[in-house]
């Protein structure tokens, strides 16, 4: 993962100096992430099928080819944004399958089902080290070499996934949805999601905060550049710096056994994000743009391990890879058209602007959230005691 931050923190600044629009920045990003939104349904079908283990190998390989031929163009001078543009689409098509068999995955990496919440935040802990990590090192080794040794690195990266997975004893897990039709087992998986309350205010939510609110990522450059007058090194800074709030939080979250008190949590996370966003975005000084973005960064881990330990924690094994690509699309799915939204704001009305208009959003779908708040934990505290996660 730390290949990976160092890899999108290159492609984000080599696209700006290319073009020096925060435009094609949101369609670079758009192009990336859209063609998993289309494929995250079937990939979910998929992984209650196949081994998810797998198919996580099959998508690392395909990702380090992607990475090699990003190495090569970069390296040689021949790059161009449509290059960018078809190896984005590429990786794109492959995360799809990827960061849906992953998050799947980490139910059978476990024994005890009431350390999910912990297994979950650490998790969210490891990809937001590397958050932290990978933008600083990206950002030092853009300014002394160049972009291509961020591509270099992340190629080579992906060889300790690989051999992580191979060495990785996991127990049998029996697969199951193999007797209904590809479409049907879908449909099942939808209707699931759609007809359970607490699942859909948990996944609206969360897809409201990833379109309105996470594209912020898009526009650091804008920031560094145009509005803190800095260079890499500043892109790379803010970019830790979010990184580091999501550390904090994904620890706090490990450090502790949240159940059914996650439900009350999220609207106060999501709160916390949208106005870090909004202050965050009126700041001209570097050091307090980077408390703020602690902030932000804070409240988006909280929000989204939370999100991801309540589905995992709700849903049946024979439904988990289906209704976590819900979850993927509305976690990553989402990101396209917010990118693409956020790149054309910008233009149109300012980063600043956009930013303001996204926190505000974020806040006002909180507060909608929050006035379910009383039937969601009834409806949770059922599924748990009948699971036995908590007693009646």
């Amino acid at each position: 993962m730390t290949g990976n931050w160092m890899q999108q923190v290159a492609m984000s600044w080599l696209v700006y100096r290319l073009t020096n629009s925060s435009l094609l920045l949101g369609v670079i990003a758009f192009a990336g992430l859209f063609p998993g939104f289309l494929l995250t349904p079937l990939a979910g079908v998929l992984s209650d099928r196949w081994s998810r283990r797998h198919i996580l190998l099959v998508s690392q390989v395909l990702a380090m080819l992607q990475a090699i031929a990003m190495t090569f163009l970069v390296m040689t001078g021949m790059v161009a944004v449509w290059h960018i543009m078809f190896l984005s689409v590429l990786l794109g098509l492959i995360s799809a399958f990827d960061i849906t068999a992953r998050q799947s995955f980490i139910v059978d990496t476990i024994e005890e089902r009431e350390d999910l919440g912990s297994a979950i935040a650490l998790n969210s802990a490891l990809f937001n080290g590397a958050r932290l990590l990978g933008p600083s090192l990206a950002g030092i080794t853009i300014a002394a070499t160049g972009e291509g040794i961020c591509f270099l690195i992340n190629t080579l990266s992906y060889l300790a996934f690989i051999a992580t997975l191979f060495l990785m004893k996991i127990k049998s897990v029996p697969t199951v949805g193999n007797k209904a039709s590809i479409v049907q087992g879908f449909k099942d998986g939808f209707m699931f999601t759609l007809n359970f309350l607490p699942i859909r205010c948990v996944l609206l939510l969360l897809a409201l905060v990833n379109l309105i609110g996470m594209p912020y990522a898009v526009l650091m450059p804008v920031f560094a550049k145009d509005i803190l007058h800095g260079g890499p090194h500043t892109f790379g800074f803010l970019t830790a710096a979010s990184g580091a709030g999501a550390l904090t939080g994904a620890l706090y979250l490990a450090s502790r056994r949240i159940v059914l008190g996650a439900v009350k949590i999220i609207p106060v996370a999501t709160c916390i994000f949208g106005l870090g966003l909004i202050f965050f975005s009126l700041s001209k000084v570097l050091w307090v743009s980077l408390f703020l973005l602690l902030l932000t960064g804070f409240g988006m881990m909280v929000q989204l391990a939370l999100s991801n330990t309540i589905i995992q924690t709700l849903v049946d094994d024979d439904m988990r890879g289906r209704v976590m690509s819900f979850f993927t699309m509305a976690f990553m799915g989402t990101i396209p058209f917010g990118s693409l939204l956020a790149g054309g704001f910008a233009d149109l009305i300012g980063a600043p602007r956009t930013l303001i208009i996204g926190g505000l959003c974020c806040i006002l779908g909180a507060l909608a959230y929050a006035s379910k708040l009383p039937l969601l934990r009834d409806m949770v505290r059922l599924v748990y005691v009948r699971k036995g996660i908590i007693s009646a």
